[in-house]
């Protein structure tokens, strides 16, 4: 008897990991999930603090914290998080930053992510899809 419940007890963790795994997709797009979390790739940079940081071959980790308009981003190359920055969303399926000016800005959707901004003489880019 406990073998059996061992065996269906390691089925059901490898069904629901299976899952999980699978419904995580690259088409999820992050202007119509309550919940989104995806990693962009590409090119990305910071200048600030006494450092100036780039890379061609960076990443930028992007989820959807629990408000629903605020979003947070974590660099990779050692490039110092933005969190909280809160959206709006524009057509279907894309998201641009609320107070977006043409030398502050951050877009995103499901295939892209461009950002270029600036808060207290600091500075964070990034050109990068999924």
């Amino acid at each position: 008897m406990k073998k059996a419940i061992r065996i269906l007890g390691l089925f059901l963790l490898t069904f629901f990991v299976v899952t999980a795994v699978t419904s995580c997709s690259d088409d999820d797009d992050p202007a119509n999930n309550d919940f989104f979390a995806g990693t962009y790739r590409g090119s990305v940079s910071y200048n600030g603090d006494g450092n100036n940081i780039s890379s061609n071959d960076g990443s930028v980790f992007v989820t959807k914290i629990a408000s629903g308009t605020k979003y947070n981003f974590a660099f990779s190359n050692s490039i110092p998080d933005l969190n909280g920055v809160e959206f709006n969303q524009q057509g279907d399926n894309t998201l641009v930053m609320v107070g977006s000016t043409a030398t502050s800005y951050i877009r995103i959707d499901n295939n892209e992510l461009k950002i270029f901004y600036s808060r207290d003489g600091k500075t964070w880019t990034a050109n990068a899809t999924r």
